[in-house]
């Protein structure tokens, strides 16, 4: 204090001291991210900072600036480019575009002019979908038998994705890819389809989704089956807006709970009416072998969990660290640094394209020490931050789940992060901004089946309408126990 002054404190006093001094921090950190969310950026990208003293390997030295006050005249003389300036170069457009020729003639052309060649400029047009009506005709014949009966003989029909429906496959796969990648609710589908002269019912549009939804339902099956048999999951769940009759005037809020094997490279989503534990509990009741997700506890303590093995997501790890830059910014750079080693050899294996064993030996060789590193200085550090700070929440979230996070050592087919999966959610985070809800619960889980499929697509680098094309024409003739050969990708 000034003059020597010296004040004397409680214990008590001193312990409510430190929870002002707390709940300080943790106001002030959270007014620092609502800063970051109204008017910075939303960008995790890191750079490391470096030590003032050291050179960059490309870049000399600056020389010193000259003193303030100082100036100086520079004058120098430089020659005009000749030519035009050089016009950007355009990209070729596409080869598989059909080309329509239109041939352009010189007006008042004399006779006995030669051809020496030609220009050809080519411009990217477009058309309105090629929407047409698909007639099948049948003629019938009248066949005269031995016993002077007559019979009357006709072609048979060919199978429908709706039996007795107008709706052909080309037409279900358009109006499923509008609305579930695309993210186009039907109504707005029957807007467009207004302004080309078709006018087609909402409710009509969805009596051919329920429709397309009870053909591909058993495809869905078996897209489940096939992902559980794997002994390596991601997971992760996703809010829903869902429209009951038990609240009137208000949305429920449901979860697609996400399930993606990186091996298969297979993608399903299972509706739930809640986030309770449930939802895991009933998918994974048989599943043996790993699984990976977030710190959320419903993953912890499943029926099924002796025949389970957690692994922890380093991504949502590392996030914690980025929130916590403006709390400490030089732990929260210390941890940074270290998350930013452990990616670059994640990247080495890529790059190299290693297979398990040796992506294994690798990450044993060089990550082990650094995760080594990180675990010791956590356990140090925690002890001098506060625990509610936003960087003492990031070393209590680390160190419980710590083993977790490094177990992906273990296994070279084992991810570093589950970002797959997070990056399947993606679509459906759009679609809420457009569509705003599902209808009902059935319509929920008709949406999950759907997103499932054309996830698997997307994962898989196949197109997904003509995939979903193809699909609705034969499943309805395929054998129910060869389903698994129709899954993209498969």
């Amino acid at each position: 204090m000034a003059n020597g002054e010296t004040i004397t404190i409680t214990k008590a006093e001193y312990q409510e001291l430190l929870g002002y001094k707390s709940r300080v921090a943790v106001i002030s950190h959270e007014l620092a991210q609502l800063k970051r969310m109204v008017f910075g950026a939303k960008s995790e990208r890191f750079i490391a900072s470096l030590d003032p003293g050291q050179l960059t390997l490309f870049e000399q030295p600056a020389e010193e600036a000259p003193a303030q006050g100082e100036e100086e005249q520079i004058s120098y003389k430089r020659k005009k480019p000749q030519g035009d300036k050089k016009q950007p170069l355009r990209a070729e457009l596409p080869a598989h575009l059909p080309r329509k020729q239109e041939v352009i003639e010189p007006g008042d052309l004399p006779e006995g002019a030669k051809k020496i060649g030609e220009a050809v400029s080519e411009i990217l047009e477009y058309q309105p979908a090629n929407i047409y009506v698909r007639q099948i005709i049948r003629p019938k014949y009248i066949v005269e038998a031995n016993d002077e009966q007559t019979q009357i003989a006709i072609g048979a029909m060919p199978t429908l994705p709706i039996p007795k429906g107008n709706a052909g496959a080309g037409m279900l796969a358009h109006l499923l890819i509008s609305k579930f990648v695309d993210h186009l609710p039907f109504y707005r589908q029957v807007q467009m389809l207004k302004r080309d002269g078709i006018t087609i019912a909402e409710s009509t549009i969805s009596g051919w989704f329920n429709g397309a939804c009870r053909l591909l339902e058993p495809l869905y099956d078996a897209l489940m089956r096939q992902l559980l048999m794997q002994d390596y999951l991601m997971v992760d769940e996703t809010p829903l807006p869902v429209l009951t009759k038990d609240k009137p005037g208000a949305t429920h809020k449901g979860y697609h709970w996400v399930y993606y094997s990186p091996i298969k490279r297979l993608v399903l989503f299972d509706y739930r009416k809640s986030r309770g534990r449930d939802g895991p509990n009933t998918m994974l009741e048989h599943y043996q072998g790993y699984l990976q997700t977030d710190g959320y506890a419903a993953y912890e303590n499943l029926n099924n969990q002796q025949n389970i093995t957690l692994l922890a997501c380093m991504a949502h790890a590392r996030r914690y660290f980025d929130k916590a830059r403006d709390n400490d910014p030089t732990r929260a750079e210390k941890a940074l640094n270290y998350f930013q080693q452990l990616y670059a050899i994640e990247q080495k294996a890529r790059e190299r394209e290693l297979d398990p064993e040796p992506i294994k030996v690798l990450r044993e060789e060089e990550a082990m020490p650094i995760l080594k590193q990180m675990e010791d200085w956590f356990k140090e550090d925690i002890t001098q931050v506060l625990p509610q700070s936003a960087i003492g929440k990031a070393f209590a979230y680390n160190l419980k789940l710590w083993n977790r996070l490094k177990r992906y050592v273990e296994d070279g087919r084992l991810h570093i992060d589950n970002n797959p999966v997070e990056n399947s959610i993606r679509p459906v985070a759009l679609g809420r901004k457009n569509y705003l809800f599902a209808g009902s619960h059935d319509a929920a889980h008709k949406a999950a089946m759907i997103y499932s499929l054309l996830a698997t697509c997307k994962i898989n680098g196949v197109e997904p309408f003509n995939w979903l094309k193809e699909t609705l024409s034969i499943i309805p003739d395929h054998p129910a126990n060869k389903l698994h050969e129709l899954l993209p990708g498969q």
